[in-house]
């Protein structure tokens, strides 16, 4: 096994069992080294560190998979991860609330690179590291074995990240038992979903919004709710079934558009209106400024807007525009529920956007709740680079 020399004194990291090693904090690498090889990581005074994967173009040379020097990753070590991370989701397939859920959340659960969701007996997986790839096939045999009623494994590599990696972009494959429908369909609380696990966002689906989701729906009755950024209906369908008077989807996407329609379809809930609008957010939500509508709920769930922290300054003007826009169409008492996915944006800066947006639209509000990614997609204590999602419930108080 080839050896990577830090320079010293940047040690520390590996030590507070931080995953990522910078290519800035390498001494030295031996040529030749594999992508996704698995590496001995070791202090400049020549103590193993532990060991990860090569990445040679990225900016994390390193993903750290071993802290125990007598722990060397080899086939079973994965598996015995992927068992592990599995078998922490004990609790989602035993309560019933869901059939949909993250099984392995990348580095949180010492797999750097690594995700796989589970649909309702489909496993759709993402690997987006140079180790990830170098491990995939025996990621998924693993998932094979160890995901309860699996039907199959399947990879998603269109991932734009994995091109940082060196690694191809683009495609749908099945890795272990049978493919995937187009559809799957999954039940969450009271409401029921239609995913697009071939070619949807992510992997087909928001699992990381589960708990904002059930928030928003416990605030939603009796109330017309602007649901922005609407993908295939998730936030709307769950205002709808917990009692919204009326709810307009408004997204940019046709295609997800209509399969919100049809995940509307499997809500068995009279008397809602239903509104969907094929439109750019920001230029929808200047026209209803200009026609002065107004909502009892207005949801902000944008896609990402800073892929690092270069971007962050861009994005905090992004989301401070689009949070004014919105808090000026609530009526009074409104509920404002507002995410951000980017994980350059921590969320004490999130937190100062929306007192700015509140000041420059000159109202009150009050925090009534603070939402993050769910239990499935755990961060771990040393990595906080995982704590990426953060969503605040604001009410209008004036």
């Amino acid at each position: 096994m080839e050896k990577i020399i830090l320079k010293k004194g940047r040690e520390r990291s590996v030590l507070k069992r931080h995953p990522w090693v910078f290519s800035g904090a390498v001494e030295s690498a031996p040529d030749g080294i594999g992508v996704g090889e698995t590496v001995e990581v070791v202090a400049h005074d020549g103590a193993t560190l532990g060991y990860g994967s090569f990445s040679p173009l990225s900016q994390i040379r390193v993903r750290m998979l071993s802290f125990d020097p007598a722990k060397t990753p080899d086939a079973a070590f994965i598996e015995a991860r992927v068992a592990a991370s599995v078998g922490r989701r004990a609790d989602f397939f035993a309560n019933a609330y869901t059939n949909a859920m993250r099984l392995v959340n990348a580095e949180s659960d010492g797999l750097p690179g690594v995700v796989a969701d589970y649909y309702a007996g489909w496993v759709i997986c993402q690997f987006t590291s140079a180790g990830a790839e170098f491990w995939k096939t025996t990621v998924a045999s693993a998932l094979m074995k160890f995901a309860p009623f699996c039907q199959g494994v399947a990879e998603r590599a269109d991932a734009d990240v994995r091109a940082k990696e060196g690694l191809a972009v683009g495609g749908f494959a099945v890795m272990e038992g049978a493919e995937p429908p187009e559809l799957v369909e999954i039940s969450e609380g009271p409401c029921k979903f239609l995913v697009d696990v071939h070619k949807g966002h992510k992997t087909g689906f928001y699992l990381d919004q589960r708990d904002a989701r059930l928030a928003v729906g416990s605030l939603a009755n009796g109330a017309e709710v602007l649901n922005c950024f609407s993908y295939t209906g998730g936030f709307g369908i769950f205002a709808r079934q917990c009692g919204a008077m009326a709810v307009t989807q408004v997204d940019v996407s046709r295609d997800a558009l209509e399969l919100a329609k049809k995940n509307e379809s499997l809500v068995h809930l009279c008397g809602t209106t239903m509104e969907y609008v094929e439109e750019d957010v920001f230029k929808y939500l200047r026209r209803c400024r200009d026609e002065r509508r107004r909502f009892d709920m207005i949801v902000l769930d944008p896609p990402k807007f800073a892929e690092s922290r270069s971007q962050v300054m861009k994005a905090s003007r992004g989301y401070k525009d689009i949070n004014l826009l919105a808090m000026k169409l609530l009526k009074p008492n409104g509920i404002l529920a507002t995410f951000s996915c980017s994980g350059a944006m921590d969320e004490t800066l999130f937190s100062k956007v929306l007192a700015e947006a509140a000041e420059d639209a000159g109202r009150d509000f009050q925090t009534i709740a603070k939402t993050r990614q769910g239990a499935d997609h755990p961060v771990a204590l040393s990595f906080p680079e995982g704590a990426y999602l953060k969503g605040a419930v604001l009410r209008a108080i004036d």
